[in-house]
């Protein structure tokens, strides 16, 4: 029996992979060519709102100029008698506005939900050629990524779409972190990953009840001091996504995509909320989800490179034009290391300068 299952796996895996000929080939006659790089513009937050609710669905337009990413929520967080709502108020949303540089997302529902064919039908078909990135949650694995591909590439021939809709996947379940790879390397529609905690949490069976954030119980405490065993000992919080959001980035880079911090649920405590996409920034993450308008500037905050450091990551290059070599700078030595480290400072800096005047000043461009 386990002879055969092994059998079995193998062939699996062989039905599962695509020709490395036949990678960027559309899945469908007459669906727009994949993309063979995914574009890389400023996505320092992506901020939900609920086209269900009167309220949202009118700032929309507004908080928009204010936003990176704009995203139509569809899925948790939206009351089962309003999905068919959300779903009619994003399609309204997309038809009857032009965002101009702000990226329009949605997230639908989960592909074993009873509402994901209408939302991927209605809304490619209908607003396909308004929208950047499809956000799917709960991905278990590349088969579900197969599924989304190719019944993407069929509405998109159906509705006559240019260019290609991008797929971002939302990290939530163990399952989906353990292939996080495979699901990666599935498509050229994914245009990356997010983390979302508070649904892998349950998934992980772990003991929190927190959207996101560190946890008090969470901690490594100093050892005793021998002097004074009785002595209070520090204790130090611990980060408890920090092994998921490293595999999640290199998962991501390691194919051009780019990873993503999710949500933080605790509004009220925005200084917890900095830490905690600060955390994942340094880490390598591009951006977060913002759930509410105070959570939008503590995004473009932190996921902006800080002034100083790309002052100094400019001197860097510029000891070091072509990168070789070594020099000191400040009584530091600068390598081909360092180099591609600055580098990386260096062009997020222009990427965002380009759409912020302010920080185009700052940053001495």
């Amino acid at each position: 029996p386990i002879a055969a299952q092994l059998s079995n796996h193998r062939k699996q895996r062989r039905y599962l992979m695509r020709s490395p000929r036949d990678f960027f080939k559309p899945l469908a006659l007459g669906a727009p060519q994949p993309l063979a790089d995914i574009p890389v513009r400023p996505s320092r937050m992506i901020h939900f709102f609920d086209p269900s609710n009167p309220k949202m669905a009118e700032k929309a337009p507004s908080i928009a100029s204010r936003v990176d990413i704009l995203l139509g929520n569809m899925e948790d967080a939206v009351a089962i008698d309003n999905k068919e709502a959300a779903r009619e108020g994003f399609i309204r949303i997309a038809r009857e506005n032009d965002f101009g540089d702000t990226q329009l997302w949605t997230r639908i529902n989960s592909l074993d939900s009873p509402w994901f064919l209408d939302d991927i039908h209605r809304i490619v078909t209908e607003v396909g050629d308004k929208i950047d990135v499809i956000m799917l949650p709960k991905i278990q694995g590349a088969w579900d990524i197969h599924y989304a591909d190719q019944l993407l590439a069929q509405l998109e021939a159906r509705a006559g779409i240019q260019r290609p809709i991008l797929l971002h996947c939302i990290l939530e379940t163990a399952l989906g972190v353990a292939n996080v790879e495979s699901i990666a390397n599935a498509s050229p529609r994914i245009q990356g990953m997010s983390l979302g905690p508070a649904d892998l949490a349950a998934s992980r069976r772990m003991k929190t009840t927190r959207i996101g954030g560190g946890h008090p119980g969470y901690l490594v405490r100093d050892d005793p001091d021998a002097d004074n065993p009785e002595a209070p000992r520090t204790a130090h919080q611990q980060d408890l996504w920090h092994y998921t959001i490293g595999r999640m980035v290199d998962a991501c880079v390691s194919v051009g995509a780019l990873p993503f911090y999710g949500p933080f649920g605790a509004i009220d405590d925005p200084t917890g909320c900095e830490d905690q996409f600060r955390n994942a920034f340094l880490m390598g993450c591009v951006g977060a989800w913002s759930l509410h308008p105070s959570q939008i500037d503590i995004a473009k905050t932190v996921f902006s490179p800080p002034a100083d450091e790309v002052l100094w990551a400019r001197r860097v290059l510029e000891a070091l034009p072509d990168g070789s070599g070594a020099v000191m700078v400040d009584g530091k030595m600068q390598d081909d290391a360092s180099w591609k480290q600055c580098k990386v400072m260096v062009d997020l800096a222009k990427l965002i300068a380009d759409s912020d005047p302010a920080l185009k000043k700052a940053y001495g461009f």
